[in-house]
């Protein structure tokens, strides 16, 4: 009611006998979907109080005339940009003008009054249009302080859970010393329960012991000594304690009884010790959880409200409407937007247009998610956009199974996350076949789920060693090799875990990149290798597995295999790895002695 009110106070504005604003007005108001019944009403009554009969017919047909051009660009194109509108406004008043000077009716404007006139239409609605929409757009900021700080307080309670868990990790840790080798005191209490079970009970005992300097004493510890180093006695200690014992060969008897229970003992000992291990790692696996969701990302609707403004304004003029929309810093400093889009008439806009609209907006680079909709349809859906990465990837990939095995133990991944990051993964089961396929699987399956749920490398593979440890009687490893790129700065984390050598290929020669760690399951606490390089426009990174280095039959394999890197010539990820196959089956004479895989990528600017 107070926009049209508005409208019909412009129709008294009169510049050189012309009442520009009253059409320029209309339409920018038209464009923001305000009712056009109820917006004519207002203006016609406008008009008939401050315009001249002449005059007001003139501009209530150019009103109509205007409303109806705007419409059927807008069922044309699901949307009517504001110069488009004000083009055909000021089109529309100055035909209806020059209509009516040639029609001699009375009070009409001269030939460049209605020029002016025109152009100041077209540019008014441009302006006006924006001013409306803005003053349609806004609501009073609330700042939900108490969500804020909820939110806020979440993320303290997650840090300080994590520290929790990390101190009774280390507790854990501190219990879960194994005991490899006897000490003075568990022989001193083996020695003691022998002789009071066997010399207690003997008539010779006083004799025994109390001989000059009791050599019984030493003769029994060199015994007890011989058991502990051979699992049974020496002929010499028995010859030896059989002249100072009438009941030696009951002693030795029990001594060797002894023992065994104390073994059994010992090693139940050291199976409790490992399963504190195992747990002082899942709860140092559960502090890194806790920590990685500690990470918050920031909401920049407030800082950022002017770019999300013109995100809406250029998105009407394209047709969408916004339901709801927020942009948000993550926790790598980069932006993603989410929103909630129908389309204005109800057809089909190409998502592609809202993403020129953002990209716009914000002054940068902006890309779907992987699973976005193609078109915005009638129905609200939610779409996600991110910032575009400087680089984009190829990958090939080469692979043999070992000779007479159906099926390869190697499994490999690629995986692009939405964070602008690319996995590439390679995992060797111990063995070959689908046993050593399954565990090599398994092993990547929970290193993906981790990764696409948001948590850092560490996490996955400490969360998927701990699975590994747990796995039961099989006692079956398998290797991980990790290479995380981030897209954005050319970045490359490298995480090896028993893993074979990597290499990376520059136009400046090859570099290796080794590991001597254990592969995971072998123990309870994971030893993770990290290596960081910087990749440039061009740079490959080759994967391979120790079935293509082993059986190269030369003495420094990684040399070798540098080498015949850097002779191949190609830009092609796939061809790379094919050659480097093909050149490792002429060392080992045609045949695969085991199961052999090469990943290879490369990183391109994008233009």
């Amino acid at each position: 009611m107070i926009l049209g009110a508005l409208g019909g106070v412009t129709c008294g504005l009169n510049v050189m006998g012309c009442y520009p604003l009253a059409p320029a007005y209309f339409a920018a108001l038209y464009l923001e979907n305000v009712s056009g019944i109820f917006l004519l009403g207002c203006m016609y009554i406008g008009m008939a109080v401050f315009m001249p009969l002449t005059a007001a017919v003139k501009y209530a047909l150019a009103l109509l005339v205007s409303a109806g051009s705007i419409r059927i660009v807008i069922w044309a194109n699901e949307g009517c940009p504001a110069f488009m509108a004000g083009l055909l406004t000021a089109v529309s008043t100055v035909i209806l003008s020059f209509g009516g000077s040639l029609l001699e009716w009375r009070d009409q404007p001269e030939a460049a009054a209605v020029l002016l006139e025109g152009a100041f239409v077209f540019g008014a609605v441009i302006i006006l249009n924006r001013l409306l929409h803005a003053a349609m757009e806004w609501k009073p900021q609330e700042y939900g302080k108490e969500e804020i700080i909820k939110e806020r307080g979440n993320g303290e309670k997650l840090k300080n859970y994590a520290e929790s868990f990390q101190g009774l990790s280390q507790i854990f840790q501190s219990m879960s010393i194994r005991r490899s080798q006897y000490g003075a005191d568990e022989l001193g209490a083996i020695q003691n329960e022998l002789t009071g079970k066997m010399c207690a009970s003997c008539d010779s005992c006083a004799v025994c012991w109390e001989r000059d300097n009791a050599p019984l004493y030493g003769v029994l510890s060199q015994m007890l000594s011989s058991i502990r180093r051979e699992g049974i006695p020496g002929e010499a200690e028995k010859e030896e304690l059989g002249q100072y014992c009438k009941r030696s060969r009951d002693m030795v008897e029990e001594a060797v009884h002894v023992f065994e229970r104390v073994n059994l003992n010992r090693a139940w000992y050291n199976r409790l010790l490992e399963n504190r291990q195992v747990i002082a790692e899942q709860l140092d696996a559960m502090a890194y959880i806790m920590q990685d969701c500690a990470r918050e990302e920031r909401i920049l609707d407030v800082q950022e409200k002017h770019a999300l403004a013109q995100i809406r304004y250029r998105a009407k003029e394209s047709g969408i409407v916004i339901e709801d929309m927020h942009l948000i810093e993550t926790v790598e400093g980069h932006l993603k937007l989410s929103a909630v889009l129908r389309s204005k008439m109800g057809g089909c806009v190409a998502a592609k247009t809202f993403l020129a609209a953002v990209s716009a907006a914000l002054n940068k680079k902006m890309r779907m998610a992987a699973d976005a909709r193609t078109f915005i349809a009638k129905e609200a859906s939610a779409f996600q956009l991110y910032e575009d990465t400087e680089y984009r990837n190829v990958q090939g990939i080469a692979r043999m199974k070992k000779d007479g095995a159906q099926i390869s133990g190697d499994n490999f991944s690629f995986l692009e996350l939405e964070r602008g990051e690319l996995l590439m993964g390679l995992s060797d089961g111990m063995g070959s076949g689908s046993t050593a396929c399954k565990e090599s699987e398994m092993v990547l399956d929970l290193v993906e789920r981790f990764l696409e749920a948001g948590f850092s490398v560490e996490t996955a593979v400490r969360m998927m060693n701990s699975a590994m440890v747990m796995k039961g009687e099989d006692d079956l490893y398998s290797t991980v090799d990790l290479c995380r790129i981030n897209l954005y700065s050319g970045m490359a984390k490298l995480y090896k875990i028993g893993a074979a050598a990597t290499f990376i290929k520059r136009p400046d020669g090859v570099e290796c990149i080794a590991s001597g760690s254990l592969p995971v399951g072998a123990k309870a606490q994971v030893e993770i290798e990290m290596q960081e390089v910087s990749l440039k426009n061009g740079d490959f990174v080759v994967m391979v597995t120790d079935g293509v280095l082993e059986y190269l039959h030369v003495p420094k394999p990684e040399e070798t295999m540098q080498e015949m890197i850097g002779s191949i010539k190609t830009n092609n990820p796939g061809i790379l790895a094919k050659r480097i196959m093909e050149r490792v089956m002429l060392f080992t004479g045609g045949r695969a002695q085991d199961d052999m895989t090469v990943l290879a990528a490369c990183i391109w600017e994008k233009a």
